[in-house]
């Protein structure tokens, strides 16, 4: 008779973003000087009493009292940093939502996490904590990297991608107007 296997069909919230473990992964490689330091904590030993949470996709015109708002109803809010596009020091589609306890975050995930705000479904994810710079997007442009590659018009994001607008303005309609 075969060996019966329990399976969780459930996901467990407090796991690690895809996001975070390739980030985690890309520092684990040893090179070099780096295969002499001390092993950092590991990203699940990390995430285990965390309290900050990576919200994503959020419009660009969203405004911290509307996320203040929002997330302070999974438990009180000890601080709110917004995503800053690094050039122009506008939002960008991101901020960080710090509560004083990890079980407040997990409400957040539990609850708030994959809800609409500004008509569109935010992404919420536990987070290592935040430090000084991260608040700045990584794209060129000084956005976010997704935005600076998409290709579809999103007026909650600024519309099209700044790649998608650089090509249209470099080669125009090869084939004149349409026809």
């Amino acid at each position: 008779m075969p060996q019966f296997q329990m399976r969780s069909t459930v996901e467990r919230l407090d796991k690690p973003s895809s996001y975070a473990m390739s980030k985690y992964k890309k520092r684990r490689r040893p090179s070099g000087d780096d295969a002499n330091r001390a092993p950092s904590p590991d990203l699940e030993e990390k995430l285990r009493d965390a309290s900050t949470l990576y919200v994503g996709n959020l419009s660009f015109y969203t405004t911290e009292e509307q996320i203040h708002a929002l997330f302070s109803k999974a438990g009180e809010l000890k601080r709110l940093v917004m995503g800053l596009d690094r050039f122009s020091k506008t939002p960008c589609g991101f901020c960080f939502v710090e509560y004083y306890t990890h079980e407040d975050a997990l409400d957040c995930l539990k609850y708030i996490g994959g809800t609409k705000l500004d008509e569109r479904i935010i992404r919420c994810d536990l987070d290592e904590g935040f430090s000084e710079g991260r608040q700045y997007g990584r794209g060129k442009s000084g956005g976010q990297v997704r935005d600076e590659y998409r290709e579809e018009f999103d007026p909650g994001r600024g519309g099209f991608g700044k790649k998608f607008r650089e090509d249209e303005q470099a080669y125009g309609n090869e084939y004149g107007p349409g026809q």
